[in-house]
């Protein structure tokens, strides 16, 4: 998928100009965390979001700086955050350095963008204009959309064993006498592990293969110096 596939079109913007009380009014009034500035020429100058008003002289969540912090911040820092704190609009306290994406970035470059600059929203762009946004929301509903998806043909029994046994045995965590029996879209699988990791592994990868309905666990987990071992969870809850 793509960013243009999960984008919010219609998006919500403000000015550079605009006064800090309008632009949070409008936030809380359409339940956005962050919107784009635009300026006059239609131009992306920047994005102002929920932490941008977390340090503010109304609140009295500014920094107090004492004279040692002072001296290793530097002038020019002490003076932007004054004007963060205490400025009345929205050119006052937003991001200027927006990253941004274009429509055909794919979700994996999104997600890593949002990560590496801890972002939650990245503006999408078709040239210099501004057409979408991408938040973590949209992320989201991508994953629930997966549910609605449609089913794989070719996931009967048969090659869903098959996947899952390719899966798994190509990790380097894979069950020690693996084994996987379906039935009807069923899972049981079984071997021994080391740790309770490995046992979350091969869940989470038997419940990402298509067609699979549920997965029982009878993985037992054993102790490598002793060579105890224990039932897994589900095994005891049921011998209960």
């Amino acid at each position: 998928m793509r960013a243009h596939q999960i984008m919010t079109r219609n998006v919500i913007t403000t000015t550079p100009d605009t006064s800090l009380i309008v632009a949070a009014e409008k936030m809380l009034v359409h339940h956005m965390s962050g919107m784009p500035v635009i300026d006059g020429a239609g131009t992306l100058i920047g994005i102002v979001s929920e932490a941008d008003f977390l340090r503010r002289t109304e609140t009295g969540t500014q920094r107090n700086h004492t004279r040692w912090l002072k001296f290793f911040i530097g002038a020019n820092r002490e003076a932007d955050d004054f004007v963060r704190e205490r400025g009345r609009t929205v050119k006052d306290i937003m991001t200027r350095d927006v990253k941004t994406i274009a429509e055909e970035t794919p979700l994996d470059a999104i997600v890593d963008l949002m990560e590496s600059h801890h972002v939650k929203r990245v503006p999408v762009m078709r040239k210099e204009a501004l057409v979408g946004i991408v938040t973590r929301a949209n992320l989201l509903q991508s994953v629930a959309s997966l549910s609605r998806d449609v089913p794989d043909p070719t996931a009967d029994d048969d090659h869903i064993r098959d996947r899952i046994i390719r899966t798994i045995e190509a990790a380097d965590w894979r069950p020690i006498g693996f084994q996987v029996t379906v039935r009807k879209g069923v899972v049981h699988l079984r071997g021994l592990i080391t740790n309770d990791r490995a046992r979350e592994a091969a869940r989470v990868a038997a419940e990402n293969t298509s067609g699979v309905v549920e997965v029982h666990d009878h993985l037992c987990l054993v102790d490598t110096w002793s060579g105890f071992y224990v039932a897994s969870p589900e095994d005891v809850k049921a011998a209960m």
